[in-house]
């Protein structure tokens, strides 16, 4: 039998179990630790587990450890396996994405890179206009940033800002793009996360390239959610 009928196979089959198919739900639009998972579907720790478990042998799902806390860890769809992508295609409605919203804000720790790459991708793909910011901004943006923004025709902000500074509530959706920044924001603070690896941390083309990639297919596909949303 072709291995790639047998990877469509075991997808569905996880998938064909309703508790699994919600956590899967709980996964569309951003990345969520084990204990947030279990806690939003009213799931014991073992059950939850074992569910995981299951999703993860069957290529569903990653596990992601913390860059900042590294005790935590978070759970990810495998977003680039075409299957996975076709069953969030038919999703039930995702939760954390509101009707109406006037801007997204986008942040990460320094402001320098992430976030950056993330608001000016979102703003080449929606009319509904985007900001970035940081919890600890830093002097300036990165210039492999910069340079890997002008390889894809994006602009960035000329220098790093504070989250102070543009945080506002409403109608703002807030897009957590590190773990760092997610850990520190307030827990009462409505959000995203997305665990995307700090590039400069590799500090090379290769790894903002990656980081870029990355960002690219999540603006994109949350776009695409929140203009489905926005149209009933």
């Amino acid at each position: 039998m072709d291995e790639q009928l047998r990877r469509r196979a075991a997808i569905f089959a996880a998938l064909g179990e309703p508790v699994r198919l919600a956590l899967v739900d709980r996964l569309v639009i951003g990345d969520l630790s084990p204990g947030q998972l279990a806690a939003d579907l009213g799931l014991g720790t073992n059950l939850a587990a074992h569910h995981l478990k299951v999703l993860e042998d069957a290529g569903v799902i990653r596990r992601i450890r913390s860059e900042g806390d590294r005790r935590r860890s978070y759970v990810q769809l495998r977003a680039d396996d075409e299957t996975v992508r076709a069953v969030t295609r038919s999703r039930s409605a995702p939760r954390g994405i509101p009707a109406t919203m006037d801007q997204v804000l986008f942040v990460c720790t320094a402001n320098s890179a992430r976030s950056q790459l993330a608001a000016a991708t979102w703003n080449s793909v929606s009319t509904i206009p985007a900001a970035s910011a940081g919890t600890h901004p830093a002097p300036r943006v990165q210039p492999l940033a910069r340079a890997v923004a002008r390889r894809h025709g994006l602009a960035l902000e000329a220098n790093p800002v504070s989250i102070q500074d543009v945080l506002r509530g409403g109608d703002q959706l807030v897009v957590a793009v590190c773990d760092n920044a997610h850990e520190e924001l307030s827990p009462e603070l409505p959000r995203i996360h997305w665990s995307i690896p700090d590039p400069a941390r590799r500090r090379s083309r290769t790894a903002y390239e990656e980081a870029y990639n990355q960002i690219n297919h999540r603006v994109r596909h949350l776009s695409t959610i929140q203009a489905d949303v926005a149209h009933g």
